[in-house]
């Protein structure tokens, strides 16, 4: 290709300037999150030779469908390409793996050929998002970012050009812990399934932009213990349900784009198999029970993480049929916490290697709630950011740490992180909790519920 850009796989994007100059979170072979995952489509030959040998890659975060350990190898002589996150752990451990990595300054352009140009920004939730300039073509690689105080800046961006894509994460809530159970020992519902192409459409109407690429979602489940979320995965074809929109049209998912001739090409990569496979093929064995280290390992991961103290009292690891208990209240009661039901290979690889999250993504270990959670994401706030985002990845594990960790990207961003802060603690709530309620009492379908949520978009955008 000359000039242009190709999707393929999960959240890979490929931009050619005379040859293949960046290549993005390029999970192009292996699987992930323990085994959970694998790629829901293959790789074809052309792209994987084009991934392996582009100038840059570059790494949004370290969710291992993003930034993967087995398609590392293939990128040897790539410079890698990083978001400014605080604490620095995916630039430090990929420059003693001896990568040549660069990190790129928030917000500001930088040139990787004469005709492709890149901006990137990263925010709190380490997370990180990258737009590309093509020849005046606007790409916005959000992959799996929400706005974090970034969404002024990136729609006013948007507005200066007439051609944008948005390639971003868009499903039916899998790409998350899910696998939830009350303390009867049933599982917690999920929400009704809405039709992603009404969200897609409301999404795209906000942000601006021309074109949407159905991207970052494209996974397969391939263990026998996570093999119940598998009618969660989205499929390409997913993306089409409910979607109308006058400003903005829906490309496949997988693609080139010429933009010499501004031509779409359909790629056609075939599907990956369908096989199961049971745990023991992935090391995990359900019935191994934990040693004394095990548990001293995990008392010192959960102890040092001041912040759980303030919502949780205790976390109980279930393993091997046996439960240790760690509490985190001090005297207080032990009303609210959690159970964490695993095997024990992932759950220590994910305590000692600090990558929790790929542990609750990977959705074959079992979380019961104990005490009051609310929402349909029950873990945020009070566990995951501060596991997984904020200690493990940022490297900010005391009370301290985390002030500084927070207040290190508001000096970014002053007013989009108030403008965020605010929306947080006010709008979302309120706006999630009317969603439910009208969702779970009419349904997704419903008249009432589609214009709630087109108010909801409406206002964000005004706002």
């Amino acid at each position: 290709m000359e000039l242009g850009f190709e999707t393929i796989g999960n959240a890979t994007l490929i931009c050619h300037d005379r040859g293949p100059v960046l290549v993005t979170d390029p999970w192009i072979q292996g699987s992930a999150y323990f085994g959970s995952w694998k790629l829901s489509h293959e790789v074809p030959p052309a792209q994987l030779e084009a991934a392996s040998h582009a100038r840059y890659a570059w790494f949004s975060h370290g969710h291992p469908d993003h930034l993967n350990a087995d398609s590392l190898p293939l990128l040897r002589s790539s410079t890698i390409l990083l978001p400014d996150h605080a604490g620095g752990r995916i630039r430090d451990d990929l420059k003693q793996q001896g990568f040549d990595v660069r990190v790129l300054a928030d917000r500001q352009w930088t040139q990787l050929s004469p005709r492709i140009r890149v901006l990137c920004i990263a925010d709190y939730n380490q997370d990180g998002i990258l737009l590309i300039d093509v020849d005046g073509r606007l790409i916005v690689n959000l992959n799996d970012a929400s706005d974090h105080g970034w969404g002024k800046f990136v729609r006013k961006t948007i507005k200066r050009y007439p051609v944008s894509f948005l390639l971003a994460l868009n499903g039916f809530g899998d790409a998350d812990m899910i696998n939830f159970f009350d303390e009867s020992g049933a599982r917690i519902p999920l929400p009704p399934k809405v039709p992603l192409g009404q969200t897609v459409a409301q999404l795209c109407d906000f942000w601006g932009v021309r074109y949407f690429i159905p991207f970052s979602s494209l996974h397969r489940y391939q263990r026998t213990d996570s093999a119940w979320a598998a009618p969660l995965a989205a499929k390409p074809e997913d993306y089409y349900d409910g979607f109308s929109s006058k400003t903005c049209e829906m490309l496949p998912a997988f693609i080139q784009y010429d933009c010499m001739k501004d031509e779409v090409r359909r790629i056609d990569p075939r599907e990956t198999e369908n096989k199961l496979y049971a745990p023991e093929h992935f090391g995990d064995d359900w019935s191994e029970p934990l040693d004394a280290a095990d548990r001293a390992d995990l008392d010192r991961y959960f102890g040092s993480i001041e912040k759980l103290r303030d919502g949780l009292d205790f976390v109980d690891v279930r393993v091997g049929g046996a439960t240790h208990h760690i509490a985190l209240g001090g005297k207080r009661a032990h009303k609210k916490g959690i159970t964490l039901e695993a095997p024990r290979r992932s759950l220590m690889s994910a305590v000692r290697y600090e990558v929790f999250d790929d542990l609750l993504i990977g959705n074959f270990a079992k979380v019961t709630l104990h005490g009051a959670w609310n929402g349909p994401r029950p873990l945020y706030p009070e566990f995951t950011p501060y596991v997984a985002k904020y200690a493990d990845n940022g490297r900010a594990k005391t009370k301290r740490e985390l002030d500084e960790y927070i207040a290190g990207y508001r000096r970014r961003d002053p007013v989009g992180h108030w403008q965020h802060v605010v929306e947080l603690k006010y709008v979302l709530p309120l706006q999630m909790a009317s969603a439910s309620f009208i969702r779970g009492s009419l349904g997704p379908q419903s008249t009432i519920y589609r214009a709630a949520k087109k108010t909801y978009w409406y206002l964000r955008k005004a706002v």
